[in-house]
């Protein structure tokens, strides 16, 4: 861990991924930031000892880029970081729907470019990171991308062809579950319960599900069938799921999602 790497663009997700690589074992002293707003980079900069720039000297100065800002913010600046990125420096993509080719187009002919999706439960070191190779990226590169983002998660190869939808199951997923939550919070305090303890109980529910599907080897069909007793109230509540359509709502609330990150490739905002 030699190298010097810049997060530019340091947003919420930005920051979560310098500290995760701090925690991971990085020096300070070969980490940079670049933020938009002057009390921002200050704040990063008191906040982790790292050292904060402009995006031209991040360029100049680092080895790796990671590119953390918003999808319709690309462009810009990728303008700028252009005059001063040298072909042989590694750019990670982090921006959703961005194509390898968009950011490779607008670079030195022959920059290797890695697309990363992330998502929020990074900020507590259980993201999942799915990594592409654009067309100059090499199975090294592709490890730096791992050595990085495994510091606030798991990560996952996938061909750039499944990164739309990688976006919509991954990186958007942490809201379905949260819009689920809220959905049954209101749910328990509609059959009596205060909200804090409808929201305990969801939660720990949420978090034993998850270890297990993630711990068992388990179907979850298999692990459904294990809670759904013969005329109990679990295939009761399960048969109004199916009357109201959820499972064919979440498959089209996720072709949205898919879509959506196909458009913002195409460049409509």
């Amino acid at each position: 861990m030699t190298q010097k790497v810049a997060v530019l663009g340091t947003g919420k997700i930005g920051e979560a991924l310098l500290s995760g690589m701090i925690r991971g074992g990085w020096a300070p002293a070969d980490l940079l930031v670049t933020a938009r707003r002057p009390e921002r980079a200050e704040q990063l900069r008191a906040r982790y000892g790292v050292e904060a720039v402009s995006n031209a000297e991040a360029a100049k100065s680092a080895d790796t880029l990671i590119l953390t800002v918003k999808p319709q913010d690309m462009g810009t600046l990728l303008d700028e970081l252009a005059p001063h990125v040298p072909a042989d420096r590694l750019v990670i993509s982090g921006a959703a729907g961005i194509p390898t080719a968009f950011v490779e187009g607008r670079l030195a002919a022959g920059t290797p470019v890695v697309r990363v999706m992330t998502n929020t439960p990074a900020l507590v070191d259980e993201a999942m990171s799915v990594i592409s190779a654009g067309t100059h990226a090499t199975g090294a590169h592709l490890t730096r991308a791992e050595e990085i983002f495994s510091g606030v998660g798991k990560t996952l190869r996938v061909p750039e062809s499944q990164q739309d939808a990688a976006t919509a199951l991954s990186g958007s997923g942490p809201a379905y579950f949260f819009f689920l939550v809220e959905a049954m919070t209101d749910a328990g305090i509609l059959l009596g319960l205060p909200r804090d303890k409808a929201h305990d109980l969801i939660v720990q529910a949420a978090i034993g599900a998850a270890v297990m599907l993630r711990d068992s080897g388990e179907h979850p069909v298999k692990l459904r069938e294990n809670v759904t007793s013969p005329a109990g109230t679990t295939i009761n509540a399960i048969r109004e799921l199916e009357n109201h359509g959820v499972r064919a709502a979440m498959l089209a609330a996720l072709e949205a999602a898919r879509d959506r990150s196909r458009e913002l490739a195409s460049g409509n905002s």
